[in-house]
């Protein structure tokens, strides 16, 4: 299997929402984010898990994304999440993206049902192709089993590949799960698959990842991107170690609250720590035990205030 000429590579951030205290998304924020993160060497893969996506309307999204394009930044580093678990919801949202140009879309299977089987998830993911129905569509599915409870398996993805060739092109693998991951890389060759932590890459890229798409791109994305490019330099291991070392920092506190609250302490804006219910925020002695460990490990968010 040849890799499609259009396939992604690199490092994605899920980039955050930002809410204001009414719980309204504040998009000249939003937009200040990811222009950082670009800047940073991080592609914008909106509307993913920690970008609160489930908790987003659809008029909110496309907002969202008309918004980013507007402000002149690059679709072709775009990477939006558009799986829900209402097929029109889904086929509305790809489409608008494919029409805005962007790279590809991060698509979730339909969730809310347990149990069903992969002749169900091809049928779903196979009706979004036909209905889009553009050669532009660039589908790379969302493997994130610990939230939607739908696994997307090896002989599902083996199916979509050999049927949409051209279309269904990559993988974003959130399980955590090593093993799920050498799988992936060894069955699938030239597939785009992108594992969701930062701490596989050194194990991952000699085996054809494609790079990462991790939730601590949002605080670290100039380290990961450099590790990214660079893991099988002389500086790599060094690269692989000071990124594990955010990552394991964070990963002790609820991902979404730590990445807010560590964003709006680097960028002196208490926005930042917003999220939309039934999420929290972290609590006064965990912001105080994060921003302790940060300092010991020497971190920070270079040009981000401002």
């Amino acid at each position: 299997m040849s890799k499609s000429s259009s396939a992604l590579s690199g490092v994605f951030a899920p980039v955050v929402t930002p809410f204001k205290s009414d719980l309204s998304v504040d998009a000249d924020l939003f937009v200040r984010h990811s222009r950082w993160l670009l800047s940073q060497g991080a592609g914008l893969a909106i509307f993913g898990t920690n970008s609160e996506a489930n908790s987003l309307t659809v008029a909110e999204r496309k907002q969202l994304l008309d918004r980013l394009i507007s402000e002149g930044l690059a679709p072709a580093r775009m990477l939006p999440g558009t799986g829900c678990c209402a097929l029109d919801d889904t086929v509305a949202l790809t489409r608008h993206a494919v029409d805005a140009g962007c790279a590809g879309v991060l698509m979730l299977p339909p969730f809310y049902y347990k149990g069903v089987s992969d002749d169900g998830l091809y049928k779903y993911y196979a009706e979004v192709i036909a209905r889009v129905d553009s050669p532009k569509l660039k589908l790379y599915l969302y493997h994130i089993p610990a939230f939607t409870g739908v696994p997307i398996t090896l002989t599902l993805i083996e199916r979509l590949i050999r049927d949409f060739p051209e279309t269904v092109v990559g993988i974003k693998d959130s399980s955590g799960d090593w093993d799920n991951v050498a799988a992936m890389l060894k069955a699938f060759p030239g597939f785009a698959i992108f594992p969701a932590s930062e701490s596989f890459l050194s194990r991952a890229r000699p085996l054809g990842a494609a790079g990462c798409i991790s939730a601590t791109a949002n605080i670290n994305p100039a380290g990961i991107s450099k590790l990214c490019a660079d893991w099988d330099k002389d500086n790599g291991a060094q690269l692989q170690q000071q990124a594990d070392a955010v990552r394991q920092t964070f990963q002790k506190y609820p991902m979404i609250a730590a990445l807010k609250f560590a964003t709006a302490h680097y960028s002196d804006n208490p926005v930042w720590e917003n999220v939309r219910p039934p999420l929290s925020g972290l609590n006064a002695q965990h912001k105080l035990q994060l921003l302790d460990e940060l300092k010991q490990i020497g971190f920070g968010m270079p040009g981000l205030a401002g």
